[in-house]
This record gives C-alpha cells, structure tokens and sequence, in this order.
C-alpha cells in the first residue's frame, strides 16, 4: 500500500527549484533597478555597477580575472560561443571531443565539421563512459595542426566525472586548448582556474537553484576570442544586447548560496544518494546502474541513472506511470525530450539488448528527503511488479 504524498520532483539534473533569496533579489531588480546598463545616468550607473558586482563575484570564487567571465543566455549559448569562436578567431582546425557531450556541443561541432571543414576526432569509451586519456594524448600529438579539447566535466546523464585537471594539463602540455562544458559542475564543485589550467567553459544558473535564461562563459584573458552576437559593446565586446539585468542579480545570488554552503549540501546530497542506491538495490536487486552513476567516487553526487528489470514494451508506460503518482524524473537529458529519440549518452556506452531495457535517471537537491526517495522507489518497485 502507498502512502499519499505531495508531488515529489527528482530531476534535478534537468532544472532546479529557485532559492527564496533568489526570487527576493530579482524582484528588487525589476522593481527599483530598471534603468540600461549602458546609460549614463544613475539609474544606469546603478544597474551596470550591479552587475560588475556579480561578474567580480563569480571571478573571486574560480579565481579568474572579472573580464573572463561574460554573461550568456545559459550553458548552451555559452558552448556554443566557445567553440564557433574558436574556429573563427584562434585558427582551431582539429576538434578532439566524445559522442556523449551535452548535444550544445556535440551538434556545433558536427556543424562546424560541415560549415568549416574542421576535422573532429572522438575519443573511444570504456564501457563505463569515460573516455581513453592515451588516445587523447595520441591525438594531441599527431600533427601540428591547431586543436581544441572539448570534454565535460560531469556528464548530464550518467554523472561520471573525468579527472579535468589531468586532462587540462595534458592538453595545455602539447599546446592546444580545453574547453569543458561544466553545467553540471559549477555550483556544485570548487573550482581553480589557476590549479586547473582550463581555457574556456560554460554554465547555467538553473543548475544551481538559480533562474533560466542566465549563465556565463569563462574564456581566459588573451586567448583571442571575440563576439558571437554582434551590435554593442556590452560584456567587454564578447556579447552584444542589453544585459538581462535582473537574471544577472539572479544568478549572482544562486552563485553566492551555491559556494557559501557548498560543504553542508554536497553532505546532505550525497547522504541522499547513497540512501538511494542502498534502498533500490535491495527493494529492486536486478536494478543496473549505467556509466559510474552507482559509484558515489567516481560520479556526481546528484544523480543516479539506473537500468529498469521490465521489457521495452512495458518501459513506454513507464514514465507515465510515475508521472500520474507525482513523481517526477527523466529518461535522459531534458534537452532531448520530445525528440523522439533515446539517449545518445546510453547508445554509446550500452548493448543493444541492454537498450531494450527502459532507463531512468533521478536527480536530487537539497530539497529532497530521504522520505521521497523511499516513497519513489516503492511506486517504482509496485510497478515493476505489476
């Protein structure tokens, strides 16, 4: 029997529930800050001195300069900058990534393979997802033509996370560049871009209970990249547009309460997640996790993604079935729903008998309990058993 409960959200990995000091700041910004950051007069000065406040914010926390950090509609806009600018404006000819990049990469650099003629290596997976560091090394050494490395750091889907230091080092050792796609990653991990000699990424304050619509790219000073949108002279010439003003205030906000709590939460998180896998492996013992995501070391704490015990034909059902009882998670990345197609992250790393088995992937926050999750996996157990 089932006990009722609220609606219980567990994709986190998808978007996350805005903080109440978030929602407060914003409103104060549309209210009372409403003058154009490029104006000069004060109500200007006052918008535009706010959001240099939370450019200097986020530079102070990664240890970057304030003009590294350029304000983005969010992680894909900023992917999408990096690597079409760096083809343009450094000479990137070689293109060396994995078929399991968030599709922000994986889709612009298959354009820029048609548009620009630049050639793209994918490195080879092991059966968990990660990707093969000696190919990597073979690659950067194969020729003297101009590379860029685009890894990410935490993948959306199966949470493995790559050793992005080692990786950074690596690449800057034989003179390429690393982009890293780390929308999973910021806000919830620390992060030293002077210990970790990275070149460009990318984030989005929804990961990290921020708004939608705001994110940043770090591009390190001197690298010569220049503007992907054209028209003013906003964000020191990288970006042109009024700057989304109270989004800014936003996101510096989530930034903020991400970092000032960042210890007590990733604890609180990653007690939640080992909960998890305990309970579901023993209320489910067939259940399979996929990548590392099982693996509270070699993973995220925020997510599991898990391979369910019914057939294909049962799988349909599945989502919906969990929907109707309020609770809510996904079947890969949110960016892909709808598309028709399963995840290209599991095609990669599973067998084709594997794929004929549904998976789910739960993703947790700091407004989740241990009760939900019990209640989650005993609705996912009932309808197994059905």
């Amino acid at each position: 029997m089932i006990l009722i409960m609220d609606n219980i959200y567990l994709d986190n990995a998808a978007t996350t529930q805005v903080r109440k000091s978030v929602i407060v700041k914003m409103q104060d910004a549309l209210a009372n800050f409403y003058g154009n950051p490029s104006s000069t007069h004060s109500y200007g000065r006052s918008a535009k001195t706010a959001i240099e406040s939370a450019r200097k914010t986020i530079a102070k926390t990664l240890n970057a300069h304030p003009s590294e950090i350029i304000f983005t509609s969010g992680g894909t806009e900023a992917d999408n900058m990096i690597l079409r600018c760096a083809v343009r404006d450094l000479g990137i000819t070689t293109i060396i990534t994995t078929k399991i990049e968030h599709h922000a990469v994986t889709h612009t650099v298959e354009e820029l393979e048609k548009e620009c003629g630049v050639t793209v290596y994918y490195l080879d997976l092991d059966a968990n997802g990660n990707p093969e560091l000696a190919q990597l090394e073979a690659l950067l050494q194969k020729d003297d033509s101009k590379k860029l490395v685009s890894l990410m750091h935490i993948n959306n889907e199966i949470g493995n996370k790559i050793d992005i230091e080692a990786i950074a080092k690596l690449t800057k050792a034989n003179g390429a560049f690393i982009h890293s796609d780390t929308v999973q990653s910021i806000g919830h991990y620390e992060w030293d871009v002077q210990q970790t000699p990275i070149d460009f990424m990318a984030a989005a304050a929804h990961k990290f209970h921020g708004p939608k619509g705001i994110g940043f790219a770090y591009i390190r000073k001197n690298s010569g990249m220049g503007c992907m949108i054209s028209g003013g002279a906003q964000e020191r010439g990288h970006r042109a547009g009024t700057e989304s003003f109270h989004n800014i205030v936003g996101l510096e906000e989530a930034f903020k309460c991400a970092y000032e709590n960042i210890e007590e939460e990733k604890a609180y998180v990653t007690e939640l997640k080992k909960f998890f896998i305990e309970r579901i492996t023993s209320e489910i013992p067939d259940i399979e996790f996929n990548g590392h995501s099982g693996n509270i070391e070699k993973s995220t704490y925020t997510l599991v993604n898990v391979r369910i015990p019914v057939d294909a034909q049962k799988g349909l059902m599945l989502l919906f079935q969990l929907d109707i009882k309020g609770i809510a998670c996904s079947q890969g990345s949110a960016c892909q729903s709808g598309s028709g197609k399963g995840s290209h992250v599991l095609t990669e790393i599973l067998s084709d008998e594997e794929m004929k088995k549904p998976s789910l992937r739960f993703s947790f926050s700091k407004y989740n309990t241990k009760a939900e999750l019990e209640h989650a996996i005993t609705v996912l157990k009932e309808f197994i058993e059905q």
